[in-house]
C-alpha cells in the first residue's frame, strides 16, 4: 500500500512509512562508512555554499543515496528525489527521507508509468518555484527536461551526471548542439568510474546472483559481456569463487587486458551455446538478442548490471505467447520454453546489483557522492561561467575525494622531500591548484 502524504510545503510517495526507523538506523550506519560526504559536511559547516540551490534527483532512492541528499540539505539546498530504476528503491531508506519532510517519489517495483510520474514531482517546488540544479543517473531527468519541459532549463545552472550512460547521452546532446545547461561529467572522475564501478561491481554483482538464485559460482562458465570498468570487476569476483571466466568485446584494447588476464575473448554467437551465466556490462543495446537466448542451454542465467534493460532482448521473452513465465519471487523470472528449456532472467533485465541485492557497498558510493557534491557547488557558485557543455572535474578534486577516504582505510601517504618535488618538478603538496575552481 503506497503511502503519500501532501500539504502546502511537503509531499511525497513511498511504499510504507512505517519502515522510517529501520531506514534511519541503516542511515546512521552508512555515515560512519562514507568518510566524503561527511568530511564535506565538516568542511563547509554553516557555510552553506548551496545556500539557493534546488536540486531535482534522480538516483537510486539507496541508503547510500540518503546519506548524499542529507548532506545537500546540509550544505543549504533545497531537494526533490525520484529513483533512476522502477527497482532499485530501498522502501527503508525512501521511508526514513519522507518522515523528515523531504520531498521523495520512490518505491521499489514502480510501472514505467509511475516511474515517469515520479520523476514529473521532482521538477516544481510547492511555491511554485521550479528546479535551477539537477542531478541525474542515467540521464532520464535531463531528457524529460529537454525533451518535455525545456521552459524550465532557463533558470537551471547546471546539471551532474552519475554513470556512463547519463554521460554518452550528454556527450552526443552536446555534438548535436542540444545541450541547454553545462553538465559534469562525474563517472569519469578517476574516484567514481575506477573505484564504483569497478570495486562496488566487484562485490554487488555476485551478491546479487547469489541472493537472487543461490546457484554455485564454483565450475560455471560465466559469461561477461563488456570489460571495461564494470566488466573488470565482475570478473575479479566470478574469479575468486572459481568460475571459468570468459569476457566478449568491442574494444581491441579491452580485448588484449582481458587476454593478458588469462581470459578467453569469445563472440557472444558462440558463447551463447555453452555458458551458464551470463552478464551484460556495457550500457549498449541488444548485446543478448533472442536468437541468442534461444540456444542458451537449459537452466542457464541471465542479467545486467549496465544502467538499461535494452541491453538484454527481455520483451522478446515477456511478450512471446509460446513460452511460459514462471514467477520465482520478485524480480526472479523463469522462462519455459516449449521444448521444456528453462532459462533464468533476473530483475527483468534491469539492474541486477540494485533489483536483487543492495547496490554498492557504502564506502565506495561516497567516493561517488563525494564528486557529486563537489560538482554541485561548483555548478551552483559558478553561475554564467560554464557554457553548455560536458565537464571533468579536474585531477587535483580527485586527488581530494581519495584523500578523504585514506585514514578511513589507514592508508598513510609517503611525502616527498624537497629534493624530490624539485627533482620530479612539482610541488611536495601535490599538484597545483586551478584558480578557477573554489578548492
Amino acid at each position: 500500500m503506497l503511502q503519500t502524504f501532501t500539504n502546502n510545503k511537503q509531499d511525497f510517495k513511498v511504499k510504507d512509512l512505517s519502515l522510517a526507523e529501520w531506514g534511519r538506523k541503516e542511515i546512521v550506519i552508512a555515515e560512519t562508512e562514507m568518510p566524503g560526504l561527511m568530511a564535506l559536511r565538516e568542511e563547509f559547516k554553516n557555510k552553506y555554499p548551496l545556500k539557493g540551490a534546488r536540486i531535482a534527483g534522480c538516483l537510486h532512492m539507496t541508503i547510500q543515496t540518503a546519506v548524499l541528499i542529507e548532506t545537500l540539505i546540509e550544505l543549504g539546498a533545497e531537494v526533490r528525489w525520484s529513483s533512476c530504476n522502477i527497482f532499485s528503491t530501498q522502501d527503508h531508506a525512501a521511508a526514513a527521507i519522507a518522515v523528515k519532510g523531504i520531498p521523495v517519489f520512490a518505491w521499489k517495483g514502480e510501472s514505467l508509468e509511475e516511474y515517469d510520474w515520479c520523476i514529473q514531482q521532482t521538477l516544481k517546488w510547492p511555491d511554485g518555484g521550479a528546479l535551477n540544479m539537477i542531478l541525474d543517473d542515467g540521464g532520464d531527468l535531463t531528457n524529460v527536461l529537454h525533451d518535455q519541459h525545456p521552459e524550465l532549463l532557463k533558470d537551471v545552472r547546471g546539471l551532474s551526471e552519475e554513470t556512463t550512460t547519463g554521460v554518452r547521452r550528454l556527450y552526443r546532446r552536446m555534438k548535436e548542439g542540444t545541450l541547454k545547461v553545462p553538465a559534469f561529467n562525474v563517472n569519469d572522475s578517476c574516484t567514481k568510474s575506477k573505484f564504483d564501478n569497478l570495486y562496488g561491481c566487484r562485490e554487488s554483482f555476485i551478491d546479487a546472483l547469489k541472493r537472487a538464485t543461490d546457484v554455485m559460482i564454483a565450475g560455471k562458465k560465466l559469461i561477461v559481456c563488456g570489460y571495461g570498468d564494470v566488466g573488470k570487476g565482475c570478473v575479479q569476483a566470478a574469479r575468486g569463487l572459481g568460475a571459468h571466466v570468459a569476457v566478449t568485446e568491442i574494444d581491441p584494447i579491452n580485448a588484449l587486458q582481458a587476454a593478458m588476464e588469462g581470459l578467453n575473448v569469445v563472440t557472444m554467437d558462440d558463447a551463447c551455446k555453452y555458458g551458464d551465466i551470463f552478464v551484460t556490462c556495457t550500457g549498449n543495446l541488444d548485446v543478448i538478442t533472442r536468437k541468442h537466448m534461444d540456444q542458451m542451454k537449459n537452466q542457464a542465467i541471465v542479467c545486467n548490471i549496465g544502467h538499461f534493460d535494452s541491453e538484454i532482448q527481455v520483451s522478446s521473452l515477456f511478450e512471446d505467447k509460446k513460452l511460459k513465465r514462471i514467477e520465482v519471487k520478485a524480480q526472479v523470472d523463469q522462462f519455459q520454453w516449449p521444448d521444456g528449456k528453462i532459462l533464468t532472467v533476473l530483475a527483468e533485465g534491469r539492474l541486477v546489483n540494485l533489483g536483487c541485492a543492495t547496490g554498492h557497498p557504502s564506502f565506495v558510493m561516497s567516493a561517488s557522492f563525494t564528486n557529486q557534491v563537489i560538482a554541485q557547488i561548483e555548478l551552483w557558485q559558478s553561475k554564467g561561467k560554464y557554457k553548455n557543455e560536458v565537464y571533468v572535474l579536474p585531477k587535483h578534486l580527485d586527488e581530494k575525494v581519495a584523500r578523504l577516504h585514506l585514514e578511513k582505510l589507514g592508508v598513510k601517504l609517503t611525502e616527498l622531500t624537497p629534493k624530490q618535488a624539485e627533482y620530479l618538478g612539482i610541488k611536495k603538496e601535490g599538484p597545483f591548484k586551478p584558480d578557477n575552481y573554489r578548492y
